[in-house]
């Protein structure tokens, strides 16, 4: 889950030209396709296809080809649309999501109002439990609402949800596992080398236990 990001991280973040490193100005939103995917990036008056998006973190997006100057067809927002139930109840509103920046698949929603009631202000519904998403609300199988987590339950597992510090030392072990991991290896081989390179990486650097320790468990999962 690497390349899950969350939509209220990178609002207000730099898009980056990755050729010229030159500044394409703020991101805004981010718009689904007919097929219920992320497909663009916007910031002002312009459009950055997530085809194009060469990576994303540190506060920045950086993008392979230019932004789109016209509002690009059949685009539907996602933030703040209803979530309804297949009887037509109306259950809340979308608040947040999670998304995957590389596919632009949705990895999960973060739903407030009613159907959140019980978990707090917040709970977190999954692909799986929604059964279409409209042009102006999200329709969600009629067995969901017993099924739903708190926030900060469903979303433990995402690395967009970790610590900065944590992120940062993940993506540091990553960087140094890259030439070390070979496709045939077993998975506990693969555990093998995250530990050495932790370790490694805390001989180095004076980084606390407990984020080093996070970063390990999560690379191991």
């Amino acid at each position: 889950m690497l390349n899950v990001v969350r939509r209220s991280q990178i609002i207000g973040w730099i898009a980056i030209d990755s050729s010229t490193a030159n500044s394409l100005g703020e991101l805004e939103e981010v718009w689904l396709d007919n097929s219920g995917r992320i497909a663009y990036f916007s910031g002002g008056e312009t459009y950055l296809p997530v085809l194009g998006i060469a990576g994303v973190g540190m506060g920045a997006v950086s993008v392979y080809y230019p932004p789109l100057e016209d509002t690009p067809d059949n685009l539907r927002r996602l933030h703040e649309i209803t979530v309804e139930s297949t009887l037509g109840e109306n259950l809340g509103w979308v608040e947040d999501f999670l998304f995957d920046w590389q596919t632009g698949e949705i990895a999960a929603y973060i739903v407030a109002g009613e159907i959140a009631a019980p978990f707090g202000r917040r709970a977190v519904l999954y692909p799986e439990d929604v059964e279409e998403i409209a042009i102006d609300k999200v329709i969600i199988r009629e067995d969901v609402k017993h099924q739903l987590e708190a926030e900060s339950e469903g979303l433990k597992g995402f690395f967009s949800e970790k610590s900065q510090q944590v992120q940062h030392l993940v993506n540091i072990i990553g960087d140094r596992l890259h030439h070390l991991i070979s496709p045939s290896d077993k998975p506990e081989v693969v555990r093998v080398k995250i530990k050495e390179v932790s370790d490694e990486v805390a001989a180095s650097t004076n980084h606390p236990h407990h984020a080093l320790q996070e970063a390990t468990v999560f690379l191991q999962e």
